[in-house]
């Protein structure tokens, strides 16, 4: 079922996603709301949210779905995680860098994952097992081999400040090693360019599942390695990520994984938090 949990999702992300371009030209109008400092939601994010919550019900009502402006609904081992527009703040400023991102997990496992920027009228996709694809064509991670030769996504931790001293020394060690740094606002199309290879790496700290879902999985089918900044696997639980191809992503935990904090280090594997990641 999975690939038709695959087309379930890109439908979905479809259909908000030319919702979002419909409402680009009239951003000036759009209501926005402050949901706390640095952290903003428009009403159409949460239209998004609302036309992709009802296209999976209209498949599966007995799944649940835990979406970034609604939270969660239902009781299911089927959890669709929704971020209805990644990058509201590009969005709400006519930067044409956005995306809609849907994961699907079973059981704690991540099975499917989409994300689509409706701009470029790109649809990444990947189901366990089977692949990852750019509008049907195989995606595949950088074949770089050396960070002096990579190109890194990142960004600032904004929305939980606390964690900037460690990021600042996160970020200095590893601008010794690399060539270069882009930092583009969404991270889910962060995540989508290391998969297809625009980018060999990336790594970002208190983000929420729905930032990193459908992306990471995106990365893991593409060949690439997707961890949380101590190395383990918790990532989707502690908030903090790190992914790159297979070469690249040992150095770049070499860099980082000094400057993890004590408290970083405590919150990996606890559950997230929705209030504070």
């Amino acid at each position: 079922m999975t690939n038709a949990h695959v087309n379930i999702a890109a439908e979905a992300a479809h259909r908000a996603g030319q919702l979002a371009v419909k409402y680009r030209s009239r951003l000036e109008s759009i209501p926005v709301e402050r949901k706390a400092r640095h952290d903003y939601v428009s009403d159409v994010d949460r239209a998004c949210e609302q036309v992709i919550r009802d296209y999976i019900g209209k498949h599966h009502r007995d799944h649940a779905i835990l979406g970034e402006e609604c939270g969660r609904t239902g009781d299911s081992d089927h959890v669709w995680i929704v971020d209805p527009i990644d990058g509201t703040s590009n969005y709400l400023r006519g930067i044409p860098h956005f995306a809609i991102s849907i994961g699907l997990q079973i059981k704690g496992r991540l099975e499917a994952g989409v994300v689509y920027d409706p701009v470029r009228e790109e649809m990444f996709t990947a189901s366990r097992g089977q692949g990852a694809f750019l509008n049907s064509q195989r995606m595949r991670v950088s074949g770089r081999k050396e960070l002096a030769a990579a190109v890194v996504a990142t960004a600032f931790p904004f929305r939980k400040r606390r964690l900037l001293p460690a990021y600042r020394d996160m970020f200095d060690a590893m601008f010794e090693k690399v060539e270069d740094f882009r930092r583009a606002g969404t991270a889910s199309l962060d995540l989508a360019y290391v998969a297809c290879g625009r980018l060999d790496g990336y790594w970002e700290l208190g983000l929420k599942p729905w930032d990193m879902a459908a992306g990471a999985l995106l990365v893991q089918e593409a060949g690439g390695v997707v961890m949380d900044v101590t190395g383990g696997d918790q990532w989707l639980d502690s908030g903090h990520i790190l992914a790159a191809p297979f070469k690249l992503v040992t150095p770049m935990r070499a860099a980082i994984e000094p400057h993890v904090s004590e408290a970083m280090r405590a919150r990996v594997g606890r559950k997230p938090d929705t209030a504070d990641g």
